[in-house]
C-alpha cells in the first residue's frame, strides 16, 4: 500500500512531463512549418495590444479589411504580449492554441456522462470531421479554440460543483469572442447564484478595466466605436462563400435584402426555440449541461452575421456527442448525421476540387450540414439519450 501511493504521484508526474514534452513539439513543427509567416489575426490581437499601451484608439477604419472586432478588454488583457517581439508571441500564441486544442479533446472526453465508444475513436473521428477547421484556426492565429476551451472549462468546473468558477470562465469566454454572451440567459435560466453572481461581476469587470488605462469617457468611446465596427463591417464579407452564417446563406440564395434578413430571423428564433425545449427536458439527466453548451456553441457562428467557417470548430463538444451517442438516433436520422459529418470533414478544397468545393460552399453545404447536426442533438435531448 505503501509502495504504490507513493509511486503513483510520480508515474502521474511523467505522464504529465511526457504530454508537455509532446505538445511542445507538435507546437514547435507547427509553427515553423506553416504559421510562422502567416498568422494574420493574431497580428491584429497584437497590434490593439500595442496601440491599448499606447493608450491609442483601438478601433481605426485605415486597418481595411483586419479591423479589430473585439471588445476592448480583450486587448487590454494582450497588453502585455505588446511587450514582446511579434515572432515570439505568435509562438506563444499559437502553443496556446495547441494547448487548447489538446484541453478541448480531453475535456469533452471527460465531460460525457456515458462513454458508448473507444476514446480513440472518439478523438479521432472528431478530428477527422473538424480537422480543417483546426488547421485554419492555427494558420490565422484566431481565438475560437481558446474560447471553446473556457467554455469547456466552465463545464467541467459545473460538473466538480465550482459554480463560481463556472461563470468567470464564461466571461473570459466572451471577452475572447463577444458572441459568447449567448451562455448569459443559460446561467440565468439554470438558476444557480454561484455562477450567476461571478458573471455578473466579471462582466462589470470588462466594461470598468479599460477604464484604468483610458478613462471613463473614453472607455464609453471605445465601446462605441466598438459596436459601429461590427455593424458597419457586416455587408462586405455577406456573400463570401466562407461565410456560414444565416444570413449569408439566404442572401447567397435570395439575394441581399429583407427576404434573406426576415428568413435568418425566422431561422434563429425557431433554433432559440428548440434551444428551450432541449433546456425543458433536462430534468433527471446526469449531466444535461454538455448538450446544452454543445448547442449554444454551434449556434454562435450561425446567428452571427460575420460567421467564417472555422469558426464552426467550436462544435467539437457536439461532434464527440453525436459520435458517442449516434445508435441511439432514429435510422434515418442517424444516416443523416454520418452524411452531415462526412461532408463537414471531407469538404476540403484539395479534396473536391476549385469548381466542386466553391460549388458546395456557395449553396451553403456547411450551414445545412450543421442544420442536420442541430436537429440530432434536440432529438438526443428528446429521447433523454444526454
Amino acid at each position: 500500500m505503501t509502495v504504490a501511493t507513493a509511486t503513483l504521484p510520480l508515474r502521474h508526474h511523467r505522464r504529465l512531463l511526457l504530454w508537455v514534452a509532446a505538445l511542445l513539439v507538435i507546437a514547435a513543427l507547427g509553427f515553423t512549418l506553416k504559421a510562422a509567416r502567416n498568422m494574420q489575426d493574431f497580428d491584429v490581437y497584437w497590434r490593439a495590444a500595442t496601440r491599448a499601451l499606447a493608450g491609442e484608439s483601438l478601433y481605426q477604419p485605415a486597418d481595411g479589411h483586419w479591423l479589430f472586432k473585439y471588445l476592448p478588454a480583450f486587448a487590454i488583457v494582450l497588453a502585455p504580449m505588446a511587450l514582446l517581439p511579434i515572432q515570439v508571441a505568435k509562438a506563444l500564441w499559437f502553443t496556446v492554441m495547441v494547448a487548447g486544442l489538446v484541453f478541448v479533446l480531453r475535456g469533452t472526453l471527460a465531460l460525457l456522462p456515458q462513454v458508448r465508444k473507444p476514446a480513440w475513436l472518439l478523438v479521432g473521428a472528431t478530428i477527422v470531421v473538424m480537422g480543417k477547421f483546426y488547421g485554419h484556426e492555427f494558420v490565422l492565429g484566431q481565438s475560437n479554440l481558446l474560447l471553446t476551451a473556457f467554455v469547456v472549462g466552465a463545464l467541467l468546473a459545473i460538473r466538480q460543483g465550482h459554480e463560481s468558477r463556472a461563470g468567470i470562465l464564461i466571461v473570459i469566454a466572451i471577452v475572447l469572442k463577444p458572441y459568447a454572451v449567448i451562455f448569459l440567459p443559460w446561467l440565468l435560466a439554470r438558476r444557480r447564484a454561484g455562477s450567476i453572481v461571478s458573471a455578473a461581476l466579471g462582466m462589470a469587470a470588462v466594461f470598468l478595466v479599460p477604464v484604468l488605462r483610458y478613462g471613463v469617457e473614453p472607455t464609453i468611446q471605445l465601446h462605441l466605436d466598438w459596436w459601429h465596427t461590427v455593424v458597419t463591417s457586416i455587408d462586405p464579407n455577406l456573400l463570401s462563400v466562407e461565410n456560414v452564417s444565416w444570413i449569408a446563406m439566404y442572401s447567397r440564395w435570395l439575394g441581399p435584402g429583407a427576404g434573406a434578413q426576415s428568413l435568418a430571423v425566422a431561422t434563429t428564433l425557431t433554433v432559440l426555440g428548440l434551444s428551450a425545449y432541449v433546456y425543458s427536458r433536462r430534468k433527471t439527466l446526469r449531466f444535461p449541461e454538455l448538450i446544452e453548451a454543445s448547442l449554444l456553441l454551434i449556434l454562435m457562428p450561425l446567428m452571427s452575421p460575420q460567421g467564417w467557417d472555422y469558426t464552426l470548430l467550436v462544435g467539437t463538444p457536439a461532434v464527440m456527442c453525436l459520435v458517442n451517442y449516434d445508435d441511439r438516433l432514429p435510422t434515418v436520422l442517424r444516416i443523416a448525421t454520418i452524411v452531415a459529418l462526412a461532408a463537414v470533414g471531407l469538404s476540403i478544397y484539395d479534396v473536391l476540387g476549385r469548381p466542386l468545393y466553391v460549388a458546395f460552399m456557395r449553396q451553403s453545404g456547411i450551414t445545412l450540414a450543421f442544420l442536420v447536426i442541430i436537429g440530432a442533438l434536440v432529438e438526443l435531448r428528446r429521447r433523454r439519450a444526454a
